[in-house]
């Protein structure tokens, strides 16, 4: 009986000492996180104006801010862009990334090189990514331009046009972020067990078959982990909007985070941006929500 009583008391001391640990953490994450949440909440049913209301209190204004903002064909228009450009980012990320990452697993020699190599782009800053793209794609003085114009063929105004404006962004996006799903995958492809691969080869099995039987199933949970992160990520897409277009030419570049900066943050209009923010966080949370229910199937 005492025995079991000390048990009691070390298993509570334990657990004391382990939310002693954990307390400091929580505050910071509640601080940090659901504090700025509920703040963004409140006023997004206010009217609150930086500006204005420095000398007046917001006022509330209910669903006004949703009303404006779901009417507006420009925000229309920017999560059709921000959907748009998450689709074909994610794709050709995961297609490009996975490629590569069978590439690299399949080397006899060179993977340590390789995969410093392909990660490169990934480890650079996104501001130094985009001003560099910038200046290669520059109608006046880019290389890109150059060399078409060496070859006779047409150049284009890359991030001014409405025609190739928003395919460059999803091509430099792919560029930098791809590497970020072959990192990931190439270590999903290391945990593979040859056993499996053996078996297959020794029951007849072509290639293909060993990469959708054997390949796909066993990385299934990393292959949705990088959906996931991937489009969290590019769903919330901002710097290289911001620095390469502005949204342009025609709200043909816009996404969500730049439509919200546009009209919430650089008016000071945190009322309305408030509640752009919280419809982001709806979408992002709904389509986490789908990819985390089929991981889990």
């Amino acid at each position: 009986m005492r025995r079991n009583k000390q048990l009691s008391n070390a298993d509570v001391q334990t657990r004391r000492f382990g939310l002693s640990m954990i307390s400091p953490t929580i505050v910071v994450l509640l601080i940090m996180t659901a504090y700025p949440l509920l703040f963004t909440l409140f006023y997004s049913f206010t009217d609150y104006n930086l500006l204005r209301n420095l000398r007046q209190p917001a006022e509330f204004i209910a669903l006004k801010n949703y009303t404006d903002l779901l009417t507006d064909p420009y925000f229309q228009q920017s999560i059709w862009n921000t959907v748009k450009f998450t689709i074909l980012a994610v794709i050709f990320e995961m297609l490009i990334g996975f490629a590569v990452a069978l590439f690299v697993n399949s080397l006899r020699r060179g993977q340590k090189a390789m995969r410093t190599l392909l990660l490169l782009p990934y480890l650079l800053p996104t501001v130094t990514v985009a001003l560099s793209w910038r200046m290669m794609l520059s109608p006046n003085y880019g290389i890109v331009n150059q060399v078409l114009q060496t070859l006779g063929l047409p150049v284009f105004n890359w991030f001014s046009d409405i025609k190739t404006a928003f395919g460059m962004l999803v091509l430099i996006d792919v560029w930098q972020s791809a590497p970020f799903v072959f990192l990931l995958l190439y270590a999903a492809l290391q945990s593979v067990p040859q056993s499996q691969y053996e078996a297959a080869r020794i029951d007849g099995a072509s290639r293909i078959k060993i990469l959708f039987y054997v390949t796909i199933p066993n990385i299934k949970n990393s292959l949705a982990l990088c959906a996931l992160l991937r489009t969290i990520d590019s769903f919330r897409l901002f710097d290289k909007v911001n620095l390469l277009t502005g949204g342009g030419p025609a709200n043909s570049t816009s996404t969500i985070t730049q439509y919200l900066y546009n009209y919430g943050i650089s008016s000071l209009d945190f009322g309305f941006g408030s509640a752009g923010a919280i419809v982001m966080t709806i979408l992002v949370l709904i389509l986490s929500s789908v990819y985390i229910k089929r991981a889990i199937q």
